[in-house]
């Protein structure tokens, strides 16, 4: 295994090295690729060159994990879903990204029926190998999930496909998911057999696993690897998770970096009043999530950003963020890491609504309450000191928001500290213990009124 690089550039060198100050100026994307395709309602969509198969990729890849679901309780509203997908193709989106796990199980299938009804050279698919529970992680079990995938994406070739959350459980569940049963082993020979294009892994949890795989490069040859990033988790994910060190490694080797939660699950987009207002008195027009954005769109090692888009609102605001790409000038990257610091005073849960932890065996609309809980923080709704003018008005809001997000019978109060969501949370929050403190800070809120 190779020695860790744990070398630190300064930030002002790497940007240098990335070339960020000026690109808004130039005719070229980050890439250095000139953009191409016709301008349409947005302009034109930047693209990146994938070095590893030449795939001209969409530097806007829309995520399907947040599928819209049906109003009579269908898991997926397929005609929505259709809408969108047509939208984004016809605008000059190209990467679809996808799991077995998304959706119920029913991300798969919703996209393989949207995008079949398209030329198949205006997209690239991407999915994963979901193995996560030990029942799968048998080799027969894991091609057959592997197998399954093409029969519910429809194709004969699958462009993108990643090892799923690697890192969560440390070593032992890389070689128990992937490498001792040979799966890895049956995923490069199937690359090889050009039934895979493009192969790589989405990392989560151990870095460890992250510096192990990346030092068998020269074994495995990943086509591509999935990090998150975004401004806040670039100095503040944690220990030695930083975005500025995943991305780094990436980069230092020429791995093209597909990029997950720009938006942290929408807290990048719902941040604190007073952050608002800074980013509108610098871009009056953009939205607040078109910054973080931005930011994740502005490294020019980054191949596609994914964007989990429910609304059509969110994909033409993010086409208008790509089409094409402002890049961030060196300034507005320090004025970001102004934004980061003050946000880290907020104390905020980090949860990504990825749904990794649901369903709950007892009903727990877990997501909820605590996206409920930072919304309150970030609007300065938080219902904390009782001698304060303003607390039973917040203590109000904050109870009656509670009940209207989240069904009583699927809040806080309802959780038997079982664990059984912990170990799938890519964020690795104590979630039994931010319910039981959540559902104590209801408790005396309402004895207070």
């Amino acid at each position: 295994m190779e020695e860790r690089n744990t070398e630190k550039i300064s930030r002002r060198d790497f940007l240098k090295t990335l070339g960020i100050a000026g690109l808004a100026s130039s005719g070229l994307n980050a890439c250095g690729n000139a953009d191409s395709g016709e301008a349409g309602e947005y302009g034109t969509m930047t693209l990146r060159t994938n070095p590893s198969s030449g795939d001209r990729v969409s530097l806007l890849g829309f995520g399907m994990m947040r599928l819209p679901s049906g109003d009579n309780g269908e898991i997926v509203d397929q005609e929505t879903v259709n809408r969108l997908v047509d939208y984004a193709i016809e605008h000059g989106v190209n990467y679809f990204d996808t799991s077995p796990a998304y959706c119920q199980g029913m991300s798969e299938r919703a996209t393989g029926i949207a995008l079949k009804r398209h030329p198949r050279d205006k997209w690239f698919v991407a999915t994963k190998l979901s193995n996560f529970a030990p029942s799968t992680w048998s080799r027969e079990a894991s091609m057959e999930m592997y197998r399954n995938s093409f029969r519910e994406l429809q194709v004969d070739c699958i462009d993108y496909l990643l090892l799923h959350a690697v890192g969560q459980g440390g070593m032992g569940n890389l070689h128990a998911r992937y490498l001792d049963n040979g799966i890895l082993d049956f995923l490069l020979e199937e690359r090889e057999a050009g039934r895979i294009r493009n192969l790589g892994f989405s990392y989560h949890g151990d870095i460890k696993v992250f510096d192990y795989l990346l030092s068998e490069q020269d074994v495995y040859k990943w086509d591509f690897v999935q990090i998150q990033l975004n401004y806040l988790d670039w100095k503040f994910a944690g220990s030695d998770a930083d975005a500025e060190y995943l991305y780094n490694e990436l980069s230092r080797r020429d791995i093209p970096a597909v990029i997950m939660e720009p938006l942290l699950g929408g807290r990048l987009s719902n941040v604190p009043d007073n952050i608002v207002a800074q980013l509108k008195q610098r871009e009056p027009e953009r939205s607040v999530a078109s910054w973080a954005f931005r930011f994740a769109g502005s490294f020019p090692g980054v191949l596609t950003v994914l964007s989990g888009m429910t609304r059509m609102e969110h994909l033409q605001d993010n086409l208008h963020t790509y089409s094409p790409l402002k890049p961030l000038t060196e300034a507005e990257f320090d004025f970001l890491q102004d934004t980061a610091s003050l946000m880290m005073e907020y104390d905020t849960i980090p949860c990504n609504d990825c749904k990794y932890c649901m369903p709950c065996p007892y009903g727990i609309d877990i997501p909820g309450v605590l996206l409920h809980y930072n919304k309150c923080i970030n609007e300065g709704n938080m219902p904390v000191n009782p001698e304060s003018a303003n607390y039973r008005k917040a203590r109000r809001a904050f109870l009656i928001g509670y009940d209207r997000s989240v069904p009583k019978l699927r809040q806080a109060d309802h959780c038997t500290a079982c664990g059984q969501c912990n170990p799938h949370c890519p964020q690795n929050i104590d979630i039994p213990a931010e319910m039981q403190r959540i559902d104590k800070f209801v408790e005396n809120l309402k004895r207070s009124m």
